[in-house]
């Protein structure tokens, strides 16, 4: 317990250097391609909020979920990829491929689903390749290209409001 408590802690100093503006994009391509970072620690409405996503035009096979969990349990099943703090080491690398494979997807979206800043899911936004980043307005305003202002709780809400700036920006 305390050993992941100054491993989290070294990880956010050392994050925080990192995390560079995000450099604004002339890209009018419309959104194909979905990447979903979620904190499964607050949010337990995945598969709902995937479902608003296919509602809205999105398709089912391009969505990619990830999910950071505080505790990931052995003989918990889960149907996306879950990572955790375990899976970091001393030196802030990423040891699970699955992480590294997300990071490296060239999304044409990605939805920054968490509204409690932690180190972790601000290093893989940070380092993530994807063209629009959206995410709340509690969360590092230097990371995402878009924010709303709501809850996590308010998955309809957040999806609501982006679909309609999304139209707006003609990115659909």
């Amino acid at each position: 317990m305390i050993l992941n408590y100054i491993k989290n802690f070294f990880f956010k100093k050392k994050q925080k250097k990192k995390i560079q503006d995000v450099i604004s994009t002339s890209n009018s391509n419309t959104i194909q391609t979905v990447g979903l970072l979620i904190d499964e620690s607050y949010f337990f409405e995945k598969e709902a909020f995937v479902k608003e996503l296919i509602a809205n035009g999105i398709l089912e096979t391009n969505i990619k979920i990830i999910a950071f969990s505080d505790r990931l349990k052995k003989s918990e099943l889960n149907s996306h990829p879950t990572f955790s703090l375990k899976d970091f080491n001393w030196k802030s690398q990423i040891t699970n491929l699955e992480v590294n494979n997300f990071i490296l997807e060239k999304f044409d979206l990605l939805i920054n689903y968490y509204d409690v800043e932690k180190a972790i899911l601000l290093y893989i936004t940070n380092a993530s390749k994807a063209d629009f980043k959206v995410g709340f307005s509690t969360i590092d305003k230097r990371l995402n290209h878009f924010m709303i202002n709501t809850n996590a709780e308010n998955y309809t809400v957040f999806t609501q409001e982006l679909f309609r700036y999304l139209k707006l920006l003609n990115k659909i």
